[in-house]
């Protein structure tokens, strides 16, 4: 008797990020989409929050050294395929994962939190400002339209200077970015862009979903790429699953919640693998 196939080895894939205690975003939401996408979770916790779909009622930062003994203690002993980085919550954290990852050799998507999707801010300007350490050595940064405006010092962004600031933050920091469109406040197209240093640009769109939940969408996005990335998807194509699956985890949100409800990662059993 032959024996049986062994299971393929998943990618591993570590998220750095904070934790929401309402499951719907940060660390858990990540966890939830690396799992689903074949890959194997592992997670640095930068930050403590108590929140739901409401908002954030509290946050407890923590230090460093101790978000950094958690990086250490996954790459040392497991290792990873790629890494996903959310909310910072300090300058020092920012300023430590640029040292410790900056020899890192697999995919380094940097998703850059300000404003969680209730409102609440989660980088004060001193951690914004580390976010260019990180950039420098990302692969993929992945800001929304607010967020891109305030990397490039823009106090707004119209729909024509969405890939003129996102050019100037690709080429400032030689990193690709996937600008993402669903701030947008017109259209019934959401489009993200994706822009090289070179000057080339990806565009990639769908239907906008009139819906409250979409608590985590940017959180289960760069989580899906990362993963895409760890199972070594050209970008292009990378972007393209990572999108398809975000959108069917907003198509299936459980509607919980009275705010921006969690999406339903669980109920994407269509994109469970890559093809």
């Amino acid at each position: 008797m032959s024996s049986p196939t062994p299971p393929s080895v998943p990618p591993r894939i570590l998220t750095i990020a904070g934790s929401d205690s309402s499951g719907g975003a940060g660390i858990q939401a990540d966890l939830k989409t690396i799992a689903m996408l074949g890959g194997y979770g592992m997670s640095a916790i930068t930050a403590v929050t108590a929140q739901n779909t409401e908002g954030v009622q509290a946050v407890e930062t923590l230090e460093a050294d101790f978000v950094m003994a958690q990086v250490d203690a996954c790459l040392d002993d497991i290792g990873a395929d790629g890494i996903k980085i959310g909310m910072l919550g300090s300058p020092a954290i920012a300023h430590a994962l640029a040292v410790r990852l900056d020899s890192f050799a697999g995919p380094i998507v940097f998703d850059p939190v300000m404003i969680a999707t209730s409102g609440a801010t989660l980088a004060d300007e001193a951690t914004i400002g580390g976010f260019a350490e990180l950039m420098a050595i990302a692969t993929v940064v992945t800001p929304n339209i607010p967020e891109l405006a305030v990397l490039t010092g823009r106090e707004a962004l119209s729909e024509d200077d969405i890939v003129e600031a996102g050019l100037e933050l690709a080429a400032r920091h030689d990193v690709m970015v996937l600008a993402k469109g669903g701030h947008a406040e017109t259209g019934d197209q959401v489009l993200d862009r994706v822009l090289a240093p070179s000057g080339k640009i990806a565009s990639f769109g769908h239907a906008r979903l009139d819906t409250r939940h979409t608590h985590g969408t940017g959180c289960t996005l760069s989580a899906a790429l990362a993963t895409m990335l760890a199972h070594r998807l050209p970008l292009t194509d990378a972007v393209r699953m990572a999108r398809a699956f975000t959108f069917a985890a907003i198509e299936n949100a459980p509607g919980f919640g009275a705010g921006h409800g969690p999406l339903g990662h669980q109920a994407v059993r269509r994109l469970a693998e890559p093809d």
